[in-house]
């Protein structure tokens, strides 16, 4: 019987050689759906990304998914199901953020640079347990770090991670800014550049107010409040962890030139800086569109509000007076990460229907940011002055240190904000 013939062991290939570039630092970099809309702005965008990874910098990119793909999902979960389960939703919406990330990355590798492409979960984003509007509660960027070492480009999908429990997760409408600061916390990036269609943050939506301009510099107090309260350049989570980190963000624009807002820290001359501003310190004007108010006066309000505090839990709350004592409660809420908020509110009412609650619909508020602007009660009674006499009715107002905001009808939103804008920035300042 013949000996079998052994056969030659393959040729070991070492790895491929690290770019023999000047290392500069990890530099984030995240595109929103608008700039990888088609496969040609997505094929620009890899251009991009590996001129910067040529330039010598370690690059991660975090990206949304393409285009309306997430509002599309939306559309497709609510024509199966009038209530869709957050668990469910959260494994749908996740997938259009995989599918950029695999075709970016692919693109990259034919513009020149290697590219990798992770998940969340694959990143060490991890969450808390709420599907739908999760908050990250760590970061471990092992893999990420692996990969960077190797030479490549790290492509990671935005706006998700995993919960402790292993469920996946997404971080609400336009969390994948938070996965950008996030992980250039995580990973101490030089800084983090937020590009979109907008060449960074205006004194208001140049799609309601003409004569919005943008704004060269904001510190970070003033970009959370002006997401919190609508602004949709960036995100408010994200900001919280720029600010806490002391990450660098830059608005940009994907197709545009070199202008840009920094977010960075406040204490660089801020009293120079104020006596710059109009008055009272507004830098911009904002509103939003998708508010529902929860109040109750009376003696059934101490055994409902347990029940109204946990249905509002996938619910950013914008504003919140609790007086036990008073049986009182008066909650202003968010219902931008719902599917359908509209049969969130009806549902809602029939869960605390009772004579003393009221649970009021169609509403936005409008709101004036700036350093200190909540401080001065001169500047909301000017506010709500200018509001009457243009007969916008305020439902009511609530402050915050860097804010002044005024729920009003919701069809009177882009009212509202043109008239505090022309008030504090604008035309009537100016006169």
């Amino acid at each position: 019987m013949p000996e079998p013939q052994l056969q030659p062991l393959p040729e070991l290939r070492s790895p491929s050689p690290r770019p023999s570039l000047e290392r500069r630092g990890i530099v984030v970099q995240k595109f929103g759906g608008s700039s990888v809309a088609t496969l040609d702005r997505l094929r620009a965008v890899a251009k991009k990304i590996a001129a910067t990874r040529q330039e010598g910098w370690d690059v991660v990119v975090v990206v949304s998914a393409m285009g309306k793909t997430t509002d599309e999902l939306v559309e497709k979960a609510c024509a199966i199901s009038g209530t869709p389960s957050p668990r469910e939703m959260d494994m749908l919406l996740t997938s259009g953020e995989r599918i950029s990330m695999s075709l970016l990355a692919m693109a990259v590798t034919e513009a020149g640079a290697d590219a990798v492409s992770l998940t969340g979960s694959q990143s060490g984003i991890l969450t808390n347990d709420v599907h739908s509007n999760a908050r990250i509660i760590e970061v471990r960027p092992f893999r990420i770090q692996d990969e960077l070492e190797k030479g490549n480009v790290v492509i990671v999908a935005g706006f998700q991670g995993a919960s402790y429990r292993r469920e996946v997760t997404t971080l609400g409408r336009g969390g994948s800014d938070t996965t950008a600061v996030a992980l250039a916390a995580a990973l101490d990036a030089s800084h983090c550049d937020i590009f979109s269609d907008v060449e960074g943050v205006y004194s208001a939506d140049p799609r309601v107010v003409d004569d919005a301009s943008r704004v060269d510099r904001l510190c970070y107090e003033e970009m959370q409040e002006l997401a919190r309260q609508g602004a949709r350049v960036l995100n408010a989570q994200a900001v919280e962890f720029a600010r806490r980190h002391q990450i660098a963000i830059y608005a940009r624009s994907t197709f545009g030139g070199a202008e840009h807002t920094e977010v960075s820290r406040a204490d660089d001359a801020p009293r120079e800086r104020l006596r710059e501003l109009s008055a009272h310190g507004v830098t911009g004007v904002t509103g939003r569109k998708d508010l529902i108010r929860v109040h109750c006066e009376g003696p059934q309000c101490g055994a409902c509000a347990e029940d109204v505090l946990a249905a509002l839990e996938r619910c950013d709350v914008l504003s919140s007076g609790v007086e036990p004592q008073r049986d009182r409660f008066d909650l202003v809420v968010a219902t931008e990460n719902l599917a359908d908020p509209d049969g969130f509110a009806a549902g809602l009412e029939a869960r605390i229907a009772t004579a003393d609650v009221q649970v009021d619909r169609g509403l936005g508020s409008v709101s004036a940011v700036g350093l200190g602007v909540g401080d001065s009660p001169r500047a909301l009674l000017r506010a709500l002055r200018a509001l009457r006499e243009r007969d916008v009715e305020v439902v009511t107002s609530f402050t915050s240190r860097e804010a002044l905001t005024c729920l009003v009808e919701e069809s009177r939103v882009d009212d509202a904000v043109q008239i505090l804008h022309d008030l504090f920035i604008g035309r009537e300042e100016e006169a």
